[in-house]
């Protein structure tokens, strides 16, 4: 049987074989577009080459995402990351702002996103540990992962380690910003309010760093999709040869 006439044969024999279905249509867009040819994302690739191109994808991801955090208002100003007050804390901090001193409210805000911006930096060690400590079966695992998979890889190797990293910069920043005088100010106008309860106690420095690491991964997991994604996001002939379709 010829090219011309093989085609149709062999969509009919998809149909059959794949119930109808959203997955399907995409398989059969994958099929249409690589008919006739062999290459497919990391085929025929060798495994080192495999492990430069994740490495190098990893490598440009965590640089953009940590440089987008780092910046002003690279927390502040991004709704996805942006860290807002504790749920704990939100009815004390409604009601202070409603007696007048919103001022105190939004300080703490605002100091919580800038003690995570100067933290951001340090996270930059740590993903170049787990690059160097990557091996071929961890990046074949990547590669056949979800849009993610890269970054819950760096999660599992360096949440803790930067963590650790982030927390006594957030404790100094929060000093030195003001957000943690004005942290008990707020809650100092709060317990002055009559009837107003209590909150107990309550660790912002714990629960800022958390916030700040949270936010650093759904930023590096944003630059994976993209790579993945996004043809115009793979910046050099290596990415566009292990990610491309």
């Amino acid at each position: 049987m010829n090219r011309v006439l093989l085609l149709p044969a062999l969509l009919l024999a998809l149909f059959v074989i794949f119930p109808a279905s959203s997955s399907r249509a995409g398989f059969l867009d994958d099929m249409i577009r690589g008919f006739g040819k062999s290459d497919t994302p990391a085929a025929g690739l060798d495994d080192a080459t495999i492990v430069k191109g994740l490495k190098e994808a990893l490598s440009t991801g965590t640089v953009r995402a940590v440089t987008s955090v780092s910046k002003q208002d690279g927390y502040f100003g991004n709704q996805m990351i942006k860290i807002l007050m504790p749920e704990k804390l939100r009815t004390a901090a409604d009601l202070v702002g409603k007696f007048g001193f919103r001022k105190e409210v939004d300080d703490v805000i605002l100091g919580m996103n800038r003690a995570a911006e100067k933290a951001a930096p340090k996270a930059t060690e740590y993903f170049m540990s787990a690059l160097k400590n990557m091996t071929f079966d961890d990046a074949r695992k990547i590669l056949k992962g979800d849009n993610t998979s890269a970054t819950e890889y760096f999660r599992e190797k360096t949440s803790g380690d930067i963590y650790a990293a982030f927390k006594p910069v957030v404790s100094s920043s929060l000093q030195d910003v003001g957000a943690a005088q004005s942290y008990k100010q707020m809650m100092k106008r709060f317990n002055s309010i009559p009837f107003a309860g209590s909150v107990g106690g309550f660790d912002l420095d714990h629960y800022v760093t958390n916030k700040a690491v949270e936010g650093l991964f759904i930023m590096l997991g944003d630059e994976e999709a993209k790579i993945r994604t996004d043809p115009a996001a793979r910046g050099t002939e290596l990415l566009r040869k292990v990610f491309g379709k």
